[in-house]
């Protein structure tokens, strides 16, 4: 296969050479994954060996999202399908521009079925990350979807990685393109990191909080132990202040996370004011507000039983789910004004990649910009909060807002109800499994007053506004870096290694 050149002008003193040569020189190689009839479906198991799938690979990293697992005596007999620290793994079909740098966390797992892995080997004159940087080029990642087989579905191979022009830089350079692009990737790795971390906490506080009632069910444990205690031993019942007392102080220390025992009420006690005195005045003050806001008892709804004095509301009338538009019949007018069209591949990978594009004059409700709810409600169902820039929203997916209840709650109630309505569009017998709007109106809500709302706005608004502002920084970054280094990749730019580190 023909090795055309990625960059027409390079600097003397740089040297091109294909991939194949550079680790075949370096005491390296590239090999594909095992094959569908060396590891099959029921070899699978829920834990063991990770075995990274196209799925799992992003430049930032590979990801270990629901990532496979074969058992060590599977890893044994494919040995030498194992990754290395310093390989880079590729994706053998669909997205196959992308590849993941294997670092030590990931030294030992199975390069998997679908993937392709390439080795520099350890004479090679450059290193595994400065690869990863310039196989990561947007003009090296057009190439290789340029010579991938097959336009539905692109295939790669190893004579086409093997193929590829690397440019070889001088050692400076080359530091220089290290320090940049781990320095900055690694930024955006923490920020996923971090986000991912506030997101388990909204997630873990909603569900205690608004699906397993936790701090009712603390404060019924209460009620419920002192008037066994009369019932049993004849004792006086409390005073409905001292069991007003006791119930705060229950729902406040399972709020706070600590373990709570009705008939250690006075433990209890001592456990929650070490820990209020952790934090600070207004913290201590708003546990308190929140616990005594919780109701004390509980009531039957259609729902079941559910907090007295909360409604139960259908999921579509907290919010509204607005449907994207066929955009094939809203082509832009010319191509300088234009919008990005956002579909359910684009909501998976958190970023529009501009190969469609639609009119900027459709209705404002099918316009998309950063923090909106987008759920793609066909194929692959996901919920998330889009912060890829302004795209016009595609079929099959729905914009979801309210005028009448904050973004957190119904964004939290969707990703709540999101395990149900995959197994509902699984059931389907079609090609593409989805759900109906009835299945919006079946989805149950336990909705609080508006004074509760306003004091959980407090926390979960946080949280969600501080993972939307990590993953714009992100972008910014992941932009910064695409622009500056192709740049410092193809020498248009050529910086000494302090100034890369000042820049960094």
């Amino acid at each position: 296969m023909s090795s055309d050149k990625i960059f027409d002008s390079y600097p003397d003193s740089w040297r091109s050479i294909s991939l194949g040569e550079l680790c075949a020189d370096g005491g390296g190689a590239i090999q594909t994954g095992p094959f569908g009839s060396q590891l099959h479906a029921r070899d699978y198991v829920k834990s063991g060996i990770p075995s990274i799938m196209p799925k799992n690979i992003s430049v930032e990293g590979i990801s270990t999202d629901d990532i496979a697992h074969i058992s060590e005596a599977d890893a044994n007999r494919l040995s030498k399908y194992l990754t290395r620290e310093g390989d880079i793994v590729y994706s053998r079909r669909g997205d196959v521009e992308k590849c993941s740098l294997v670092t030590a966390k990931e030294d030992g797992w199975l390069c998997g079925t679908g993937c392709l892995r390439v080795r520099l080997g350890n004479r090679a004159p450059i290193t595994p990350v400065y690869l990863h940087a310039y196989l990561s080029h947007p003009r090296v990642r057009q190439w290789v979807s340029r010579h991938a087989i097959g336009a539905t579905m692109p295939n790669l191979n190893t004579s086409i990685l093997s193929s590829l022009p690397v440019l070889i830089p001088e050692k400076a350079q080359e530091k220089v393109v290290e320090d940049l692009w781990r320095g900055l990737t690694e930024k955006i790795k923490l920020n996923r990191r971090t986000n991912e971390t506030l997101e388990q906490i909204a997630q873990t506080l909603f569900k205690s909080w608004f699906v397993d009632f936790d701090p009712v069910h603390a404060k019924v444990a209460v009620r419920e132990h002192f008037e066994q205690r009369t019932a049993e031993y004849g004792e006086p019942l409390p005073t409905p202040v001292a069991i007003g007392e006791a119930q705060n102080i229950a729902a406040a220390a399972t709020i706070a996370g600590l373990k709570f025992d009705p008939p250690n009420i006075s433990d209890t006690r001592s456990l929650l004011e070490a820990e209020l005195a952790e934090l600070d005045s207004e913290k201590r003050e708003q546990l308190k507000q929140l616990a005594a806001a919780f109701p004390s008892d509980f009531e039957e709804t259609t729902r079941g039983k559910s907090p007295a004095g909360w409604q139960i509301r259908p999921l579509d009338t907290i919010a509204k789910y607005q449907n994207g538009l066929a955009l094939q019949k809203y082509r832009p007018e010319n191509e300088s004004e234009f919008l990005p069209v956002l579909k359910i591949a684009q909501l998976k990978k958190g970023y529009t990649d501009g190969v469609e594009k639609a009119s900027p004059n459709i209705k404002e409700s099918c316009r998309v910009y950063d923090g909106d709810v987008i759920f793609s409600w066909s194929g692959s169902l996901v919920v998330d909060v889009w912060c890829g820039g302004d795209a016009a929203l595609n079929q099959h997916l729905f914009k979801v807002t309210s005028k009448d209840y904050p973004k957190w709650f119904f964004y939290q109630f969707t990703k709540h109800h999101l395990c149900e309505f995959q197994r509902i569009a699984a059931a389907k017998a079609v090609t593409m499994g989805h759900i109906k709007r009835e299945h919006l109106s079946q989805a149950l809500c336990a909705v609080p007053p508006d004074d509760f709302l306003d004091l959980l706005t407090r926390t979960f608004a946080f949280l969600l506004e501080k993972g939307i502002s990590l993953r714009l920084e992100s972008r910014t970054l992941a932009e910064i870096r695409d622009q500056l280094l192709p740049k410092l990749l193809s020498g248009e730019i050529q910086l000494n290694p302090e100034s890369a580190v000042e820049a960094n």
